[in-house]
């Protein structure tokens, strides 16, 4: 016999089903009530808001709690407490909106729906206390004490669909649960029908089974959710300090370049300047040549017409004796002192202005690497103790060359066996710095970083045959990268006889140019560096690479 429940006398128990359909079928009202209930004010959700940390509240309650944290200076969640720097904004939550309207509008009607009542109180409504799941019945107070006891007489909470606790095939009651296939089942399942055989529980044993598995998963996505919030957190945080920072480095470099310029218009001031100076002076001496010669023009050409003069002249005595006194003005004029060489008066003095240009760019780059904070790795050297029986380094430990004599000859542990390489002494782990190496021009050699952990013989111990180490790489006047053993070819060709390197530990940057005319950049290699790095020097054939000052 089915229950009957208090609603319209012409409706039948089967249209109850899809009252509950809005809602989650797995979720009953009042766990769905739970959910959509505020933790401050516990009535359900009015404009409710989420919080960054993931709980909802009422926008008004929020509001005015949040508001009595102004004076503190100290925002918490109501839920989990966590802490905020700044007042929260909560944003709307549109979807949890929606259900909790539609909860409120349909919760008087399955309230009502939901009252059971005793199927054998036909004459009047009374509320049941219990449902027999063997008679399919709901009991009140006065029928229960009159319903039998016996085991088969399953008692529980009343219930609207009693019918859904027995077997469909069976129609018994469903008493266990087979893990096999996942289903509750009853004892004729486990004996005679599919489930013969199978591994079965109680269904009060599975389901505390079920809890501890639901329990532990819990656990996990609770864990799982709290690391995305600290990692949304983090994220969040380093969002804010990426814009402080940018701006702060933006801010720093525009002052760099800015001072770059204003240095650069003073040194255009002095360079005109200068070239004005020189230009004022190198005319004076061209005024005072082209008077000085101009004079001696005018007084030639009185001479050339008095002698032209005599020239015509038939008298002798008075040729010999105004022509003796011509000869001795000739004289005097080849006794003066030696005229300047005209190709060198007025010249400009481009060496010096090119040298003041020089001078001045070079103290703008020196004060350019310290404002980068990058400096120069000064007083760089070889350590004789890890160089190869084949390389040979100068008296200063400066440079490093080929040779066949074996220079190196007691065992070290830290010496280089099977390729001829050598580091250096000091090796670097923070900060930016830079330096210069010079080579000889033709001959095959590889220069580069690598962790003092790099093995010292075997194929991986050479330069950028492995992850300990990075390599630049010229052989017949073409370069090359390598790293992890494996090589990029570069499409420049050699044109000089200096690398600069640069080395920012932190960004995990190392970079190669040329210095020639224009500046080549070579390759930069991109990582994150987890040991001091060591520069390293790898030589072949004649080939020699030496520190720069």
């Amino acid at each position: 016999m089915s229950c009957r429940v208090q609603r319209v006398t012409r409706h039948t128990q089967q249209l109850l089903i899809p009252r509950f359909i809005p809602f989650p079928r797995t979720m009953d009202s009042a766990d769905l009530k739970d959910e959509l209930t505020c933790s401050i004010c516990l009535n359900i959700f009015r404009d409710p808001v989420t919080l960054r940390c993931g709980h909802n509240f009422c926008l008004d309650c929020i509001d005015r709690l949040l508001g009595e944290q102004d004076s503190t200076g100290v925002y918490k969640c109501p839920a989990c407490n966590k802490i905020f720097s700044e007042r929260p904004s909560p944003q709307r939550n549109v979807t949890l909106s929606s259900i909790a309207q539609r909860f409120l509008s349909t919760k008087p009607e399955e309230e009502e729906a939901m009252v059971i009542l005793c199927s054998y109180c036909i004459h009047s409504s009374v509320p049941a206390v219990k449902s027999c799941l063997l008679c399919e019945a709901s009991l009140c107070e006065d029928h229960l004490r009159v319903h039998s006891k016996s085991p088969e007489h399953v008692l529980s909470d009343p219930t609207a669909a009693p019918e859904i606790t027995k077997c469909s095939i069976h129609k018994e009651i469903l008493k266990y649960y087979c893990s096999e296939d996942e289903e509750c089942i009853c004892v004729s399942c486990s004996l005679v029908g599919k489930h013969k055989g199978h591994s079965v529980d109680l269904l009060p044993d599975a389901a505390h089974t079920m809890k501890e598995q639901l329990n532990d998963i819990q656990e996990n996505l609770t864990k799982m959710r709290d690391e995305a919030e600290n990692k949304l957190q983090f994220l969040q945080d380093r969002k804010t300090k990426l814009s402080e920072k940018a701006a702060e480095i933006k801010r720093r470099q525009t002052d760099i370049i800015r001072n770059i310029r204003s240095q650069l218009d003073l040194l255009e001031i002095q360079v005109v300047s200068e070239i004005s100076q020189q230009e004022e002076k190198a005319s004076l001496s061209l005024s005072d040549l082209i008077q000085q010669l101009g004079k001696d023009r005018d007084d030639l050409s009185t001479i050339i017409g008095n002698i032209k003069e005599i020239d015509d002249m038939t008298d002798p005595l008075t040729i010999l004796q105004e022509g003796a006194s011509y000869f001795q003005q000739v004289d005097t004029n080849n006794e003066k002192t030696e005229e300047p060489n005209i190709q060198t008066v007025g010249n400009l003095d481009e060496g010096l202005i090119s040298e003041m240009i020089h001078t001045k760019i070079y103290d703008i780059v020196m004060g350019i690497n310290d404002d980068l904070h990058c400096h120069e790795a000064t007083g760089l050297s070889l350590d004789s103790n890890t160089a190869s029986n084949n390389v040979s380094l100068s008296e200063d430990f400066k440079s490093a060359s080929r040779t066949d004599d074996g220079q190196n000859v007691y065992e070290n542990p830290g010496r280089f066996t099977t390729h001829a390489q050598v580091l250096s002494t000091k090796s670097f782990s923070s900060g930016r710095h830079y330096w210069e190496v010079e080579t000889n021009p033709t001959n095959y050699w590889m220069m580069g970083m690598c962790y003092p952990s790099i093995e010292r013989n075997g194929p991986k111990s050479w330069v950028g045959a492995s992850h300990k180490s990075w390599g630049l790489r010229r052989e017949y006047n073409r370069y090359s990268m390598s790293h992890g053993g494996k090589v990029i070819s570069l499409p420049t060709y050699s044109s000089g006889h200096r690398v600069r390197v640069y080395l920012d530990y932190e960004a995990g940057r190392l970079s190669f140019y040329e210095l020639c005319h224009p500046l080549k950049h070579l390759h930069t290699f991109k990582t994150t560096f987890t040991e001091p790095l060591h520069v390293v020097f790898c030589v072949w054939n004649q080939s020699w690479l030496r520190f720069r000052s």
